[in-house]
């Protein structure tokens, strides 16, 4: 490794750069705070480069990375210390292009151009180098105060691809570091060459590239002038006057409204509005001289240059059999007859997995936190003198919920949650979405929004929020509206649970799992089918219009790190998830107490809305106390088995929930079904609930995060309402067919 030019010692740094009014107050624009910063990195790359394992690696934190493309949607900021001084990281979208204007590239170049970072760490993926040079010529036509991070190295050499780095660097202007991030390969030598890189006070010219457009080199040096002249600080002169001439829209309102280029030395003099319109006036006379494919020619020219340095600095030692073994299984895992059944039987064994191997768990739990911990609760209350009505609520209502909430979700959550990580990192979820994407273009959506629907498996705000990659306003509306199908966290242990103790019991115990599973994944594809006809709908009538193509990067399938993978699912998704539960358990328990114990009319408050809703709920197979339990839990869906249970128990007498009664539920799944059957459960409730927990309205959480997507009232009550209109209507259905049957 090594770098074209000698560096400066990082204590030569420039004070007036860092206290640059301008640049903090463009940070500032950007949300990015940086009082106690010294140097602020950008991080830029292709999607599924590895930028986030080299952000983690650098900052020590714990982001989620996910083996596939478009897992950053926004900025993601870190912080870290090397050599006495203090950095700020900032993760910018994975992109291909800076040449474009969808919402992450908008996102990645308004970073760079607005922010001014003090060096751009661009990581590029070392298989792939050609593709990912395009993206790396663009970033070096704005700045070269630049380090390129050549990451996954030892899947380089596994391949037999072997790449020139001194070379490289010497043809690019910029250091060039090999690295494994994963294994932290490398990052001692990519921390050196950032800092040393910061630290440089003299300017570094942009790379130019070979441009064979007639006529271009003259009118990028007039307004290159003129920009010169009109904003004297401005670092990106020439890359600014292309883009210009191109009619770049973004770039035109940076400069007119004096956010690109300004510093404590502009006078409004030389930086006033009118000095300012001069540049734009002349890059308008001028486009008309240019060809009208000055786009696509300097598309080309990059392209062109991409391909002369791989050709220069990367070698392939012939086919190697760990590629041809890659070939060989995407060829069955995208191929139209083999894809499908194989993506069924994938998931559908991660749920046999997962209700397996729950049972147990969920039985030792619920002995120790309910049958063991619930009268120790109840006794030390007591014991203190506390009064019978706080006794009850604070036992009998929030611990009891918080209880059933942990013995009921913590086993499968984490069984399903590792299986399911383990197999976005291999890098099995994008050729899911691969292989839905043709489905999702013929019902007029976008591909991508196979990409969405998957990451809503694991919560649908963010599903919501991944609907940011899509392009077309249209499409991403529909994705937003139809993210709900997708089961979340919250809503696969109801599914495993009701599975487990009411379908797997009506079949004989050694199909009990295999049943029980299938039910489940039967559940999970029926999500996905009304996904598609809802988008479908949407797309013929409220949001018409043509579905947009796109290109989507299968990555190359990738050992994962076990240990570090169970680690980050159980901390980042399981234990994340279940104190979120539990956060909305406490204060649903209390309300569930105080319904059963608030007398109307000498009754409990909770029992005449039960019956109200029952004819209503017995209509579709359910109960007066589900729809109640629905209500309560629109905070979060994990709630919703630990509220019916509390409920069921004041409906049917078994226990009181009145001050100072203990309540004993018998641990188990043999416990829960107990209580169920006890209220009047039959398999038609269970398989009616486990209809309905797919088709009925988003958590709290979701409803707010559609909002602040659409910034519409409109479509926020579309997204809430639709599923739960599709939820009574399956379910009446589901329920008249099965009596009619009976």
């Amino acid at each position: 490794m090594s770098t074209s030019t000698p560096t400066p010692p990082p204590h030569e740094v420039s004070e007036a750069c860092l206290k640059c009014p301008s640049r903090h107050g463009a940070m500032r624009k950007l949300g990015v705070m940086i009082e106690d910063t010294e140097f602020v990195i950008a991080l830029a790359g292709n999607p599924n480069t590895g930028k986030t394992t080299v952000f983690n690696a650098l900052t020590g934190l714990r982001m989620h990375t996910g083996n596939w493309p478009g897992k950053t949607i926004a900025r993601a900021e870190g912080a870290f210390s090397y050599e006495d001084h203090r950095y700020k990281l900032v993760d910018l979208p994975g992109t291909y292009s800076l040449l474009s204007a969808s919402p992450d590239e908008e996102v990645a170049r308004g970073f760079l151009l607005f922010g001014q970072p003090d060096v751009t760490l661009i990581v590029a993926d070392a298989t792939s180098l050609e593709r990912n040079f395009n993206l790396v010529l663009q970033v070096l036509q704005i700045t070269r105060k630049a380090v390129l991070c050549l990451n996954l190295m030892d899947e380089a050499k596994a391949h037999g691809i072997e790449i020139d780095a001194r070379n490289l660097a010497r043809d690019l202007g910029i250091p060039v570091v090999p690295c494994a991030a994963r294994s932290g390969e490398g990052i001692p030598e990519l921390l050196r060459e950032l800092a040393l890189m910061a630290a440089r006070t003299d300017a570094l010219p942009p790379l130019k590239l070979p441009l064979e457009v007639p006529g271009l080199t003259r009118a990028l040096d007039r307004v290159e002038s003129a920009l010169h002249e009109a904003v004297p600080a401005l670092p990106q002169a020439r890359w600014v006057a292309l883009r210009l001439l191109e009619g770049d829209r973004e770039v035109i309102d940076a400069v007119r409204d004096g956010s690109l280029g300004q510093d404590r030395e502009s006078s409004p003099e030389t930086a006033s509005s009118a000095s300012r319109e001069i540049p734009l006036q002349l890059a308008a006379e001028l486009r008309w001289e240019l060809p009208q494919n000055l786009h696509d020619r300097l598309t080309e020219a990059i392209y062109g240059e991409a391909a002369r340095l791989a050709d220069r600095n990367v070698r392939r030692q012939g086919t190697t059999r760990r590629l041809v073994w890659q070939q060989r299984v995407d060829h069955l895992l995208t191929h139209p007859v083999t894809a499908f059944p194989i993506m069924t039987a994938v998931l559908g064994a991660v749920l046999w997995l997962t209700v397996i191997g729950a049972n147990v768990p969920s039985a030792m739990l619920a002995t120790l936190l309910v049958d063991h911990g619930h009268p120790a609760v109840h006794g030390f209350l007591q014991s203190i003198g506390s009064p019978n009505w706080l006794t009850g609520l604070l036992a009998d209502g929030m611990y009891l919920a918080t209880a059933w909430v942990i013995s009921v979700m913590l086993p499968p959550m984490a069984i399903f949650f590792p299986c399911f990580t383990l197999l976005e990192d291999l890098g099995f979820l994008p050729r899911v979405a691969f292989n839905l994407d043709r489905v999702f273009q013929r019902v007029g959506a976008h591909g991508k929004q196979a990409l969405t629907m998957a990451m809503g498996l694991g919560c649908n705000a963010a599903g919501v929020v991944a609907t940011r990659v899509i392009d077309s306003p249209r499409e991403r509306l529909i994705a937003i509206l139809t993210n709900n199908f997708s089961l979340c966290n919250g809503r696969w242990p109801t599914q495993i649970l009701l599975a487990t103790i009411f379908i797997a019991a009506a079949v004989p115990k050694v199909w009990s799992g295999t049943v029980a599973a299938a039910s489940v994944l039967l559940v999970a594809l029926l999500g996905f089918a009304f996904a598609l006809l809802s988008s479908w709908l949407l797309a013929k009538t409220m949001l018409r219009g043509e579905a947009t193509s796109f290109s989507l990067e299968l990555p190359p399938f990738r050992p994962p790190n076990f240990w570090r993978t169970l680690y980050t699912s159980l901390i980042d998704r399981t234990l994340i998830v279940l104190w979120r539960a539990v956060v909305f358990a406490m204060p649903a328990g209390a309300a569930i107490w105080l319904v059963a114990n608030i007398p109307l009319h000498g009754e409990p408050i909770a029992l005449p809305i039960i019956r109200a809703l029952d004819p209503f709920a017995w209509s579709m197979g359910l109960t007066g106390v589900i729809l109640l339990a629905y209500v309560v839990a629109i905070p979060a869906n994990e709630i919703v088995i630990p509220t019916v249970l509390m409920l069921t128990v004041l409906v049917t007498g078994q226990h009181a929930l009145g001050a100072g009664n203990g309540v004993m539920f018998e641990a188990g799944n043999d416990g829960v079904r107990g209580i169920l059957q006890a209220g009047g459960w039959t398999v038609l409730t269970a398989v009616s609930l486990m209809l309905f927990s797919l088709c009925h309205n988003p958590c709290s959480t979701t409803i707010y995060t559609i909002y602040k997507e659409t910034r519409s009232w409109k479509w926020t009550a579309v997204a809430t309402f639709m599923p739960l209109v599709i939820g009574f209507a399956l379910c009446a259905t589901v329920a008249a067919v099965w009596r009619g049957l009976a």
